[in-house]
């Protein structure tokens, strides 16, 4: 059995200069833990693969292609690939959130200049 808690992982570095910890990394798929603090966002980009988007904690806003709603704790939100998305902390508290992606991206993300 393998137990990881993001608490006692490293910090991995991204475009969007949030914090970002990989808590599981298999050949079939991804998965990262994201804190956002007050005012910090995503870019917008367009993944490979298709993403899943699981709010622990917070109220964060989610683009997904035109459409921008803001979600709550235990939402699971559903980004097909090859669509625009992106996260946003409009709020004064943390937002932290779960990252799938399914499967694990072969090629890069697109970063968009938004």
């Amino acid at each position: 059995m393998e137990i990881r808690n993001y608490k006692n992982l490293s910090n991995v570095a991204n475009p969007h200069g949030i914090q970002s910890t990989k808590i599981y990394d298999k050949d079939h798929a991804l998965i990262m833990h994201l804190i956002l603090k007050a005012g910090e966002g995503l870019k917008p980009h367009i993944t490979p693969v298709d993403v899943a988007f699981y709010v622990l904690e917070g109220e964060p806003s989610i683009l997904i292609g035109e459409e921008k709603i803001k979600v709550k704790k235990d939402d699971l939100i559903e980004s097909p690939k090859n669509i625009i998305h992106s996260i946003y902390n409009e709020t004064e508290n943390d937002v932290r959130i779960l990252v799938m992606k399914l499967p694990k991206p072969i090629s890069q993300t697109k970063i968009l200049d938004k």
